[in-house]
């Protein structure tokens, strides 16, 4: 069986060629990037990151994104492996809650356990060599050919990934999460704003109950937490990584354990109801959360990347063009910190990879065919944040209005976009990113990436001689982009953007 898988994995075989791709989705990626002194930017490795998103039977939807290291071979067997152990069968509309957490959770299980069936012969061949390696003084050629043949299998073996999984079945949301990377689920509230709420914490090593468990086992949490990582990785939960899943007592970090303190066990979220839902969920690779938080800091990123996603969503007509426009939007902001010689600069010298998977729930796509005059109105986002380091917490409102005369229609779901409020045809276009903190009640205007919006000066603006207010927000790149896509030549003082 261990040979069948290996056979497998080596080859362009996979479990899940028949199962269809989900078309409400989008993935959007970059791979890693170091600067240099010049600012250019240069692949340290090929992209590690895997996801997964398919549409199954009976109404059965899955979703993931992994986050691999030492290679991508973890990130890409578990994208495989656990969409087989889902999707062929196992999961139907009767299970109950309780039936999806347990398959959920012996997915996880059999993911990782059939992983190592397929390294077990590597892992006999490298003990076994091990045994005849000589002392330095006395390399011979046999030895070095030894060695050789000992560096190849510790990169066959090498190497593990966390992962995030969204599983939609019965129109009911389930999270699962091993690792470090994010879920974020944006659903709009009875007052027509979209209340966004990140899903679970990371298995870090600064999660306070992550900690907990380690010291349960015997080790020293205080150590953990002061080292920030384990054997490179921050992370506490993870799949693959047979140095500190077998080899933890050989760690000096982990060798007081009683029992294996690393683990693939996925914490579990859900269910989640989506009846009615309209708004889009979020999953996101560590190197895309990473580089947001290592560009602007960690207190306002999840208002920025739903800022971003909703500000897309108004612009594309595909899903795939929303995710990977929001990754390139965040890859450009990590990169001109960098090269601002700014405060953050120093934290910005590298990226990991990143991925983005946006699947929206009866959420409007901008209409390719219309003009943006013609193209209706994308509705306020509401952002909740807070963190383990704070009692506060923050909302943020993006409001995006265009123009229109129309309906705005999605699947059934239609509703008028000529609002009170809504500017008629000739009108600019207006956004606003206002941070909220609910603990103070104090307001203040913010933006995502600092491109789109103009400071407000302390005094109202005053009408010039013809009447008019100068905007503080600036369209121009919008509707000179807008003007090339459609070949019609007109620029922002031609006649599509404000007069």
């Amino acid at each position: 069986m261990a040979a069948q898988r290996r056979n497998l994995m080596q080859s362009h075989q996979s479990w899940t060629d028949d199962l269809p791709l989900c078309q409400m989705c989008g993935v959007g990626t970059a791979t890693n990037c170091v600067y240099g002194p010049d600012g250019k930017g240069t692949e340290s490795h090929p992209n590690e990151d895997g996801h997964l998103r398919f549409r199954g039977e009976d109404g059965c939807f899955l979703y993931g994104v992994f986050n691999g290291y030492d290679g991508s071979r973890v990130a890409s067997y578990a994208s495989q492996c656990l969409t087989a152990e889902l999707l062929l069968g196992q999961l139907n509309s009767s299970h109950t809650d309780n039936d999806v957490r347990r398959i959920l959770t012996q997915a996880f299980d059999v993911v990782e356990k059939s992983y190592f069936e397929t390294i077990d012969d590597a892992l006999a061949e490298k003990a076994d060599l091990s045994n005849y390696l000589l002392p330095h003084n006395e390399l011979s050629a046999q030895s070095q050919k030894v060695q050789e043949r000992l560096k190849e299998l510790e990169q066959e073996v090498s190497g593990g990934a966390t992962a995030v999984v969204a599983l939609i079945l019965n129109n009911k949301l389930y999270i699962a999460s091993v690792g470090t990377n994010r879920a974020l689920l944006c659903k709009s509230s009875s007052d027509g704003q979209n209340q966004v709420l990140q899903i679970g914490r990371p298995h870090s090593t600064d999660n306070e109950d992550e900690l907990q468990r380690l010291a349960a086992l015997g080790v020293d949490s205080a150590r953990v937490r002061q080292a920030g990582q384990i054997t490179g990785q921050n992370s506490t939960r993870r799949l693959g990584d047979y140095r500190v899943k077998f080899n933890y007592n050989e760690i000096d970090l982990l060798s007081a354990a009683k029992t294996r303190p690393v683990v693939a066990e996925p914490e579990i979220h859900g269910s989640q109801s989506l009846d009615s839902v309209t708004g889009f969920l979020l999953l996101m690779s560590e190197g895309l959360i990473n580089a947001l938080e290592s560009a602007h800091g960690p207190e306002q990123a999840n208002q920025e990347i739903v800022a971003m996603v909703a500000a897309e969503l108004a612009l594309q007509t595909s899903l795939e063009a929303v995710a990977q426009s929001v990754v390139e939007r965040v890859k450009r902001l990590h990169h001109d910190v960098y090269v601002s010689g700014r405060q953050r600069a120093t934290y910005c010298s590298r990226h990991e990879d990143m991925t983005l998977l946006i699947r929206t729930l009866n959420y409007p796509l901008a209409d390719g065919g219309l003009p943006p005059t013609q193209g209706g109105r994308i509705y306020p986002v509401s952002v909740p944040y807070s963190n383990s380091q704070s009692t506060s917490k923050t909302s943020v409102t993006l409001s995006l209005v265009m123009p229109s005369q129309n309906t705005l229609t999605n699947g059934t779901n239609t509703a008028s976009t000529l609002e009170e409020g809504t500017p008629t045809p000739g009108q600019s276009p207006t956004a606003t990113l206002q941070s909220t903190n609910t603990q103070t009640q104090s307001s203040s205007s913010s933006s995502g990436d600092g491109s789109l919006f103009r400071q407000r000066g302390s005094q109202a603006a005053q009408p010039d001689e013809t009447g008019r207010v100068p905007p503080y927000v600036d369209f121009s790149q919008f509707y000179r982009l807008w003007g090339n896509d459609h070949g019609d030549g007109q620029s922002t003082q031609g006649g599509l953007g404000p007069q």
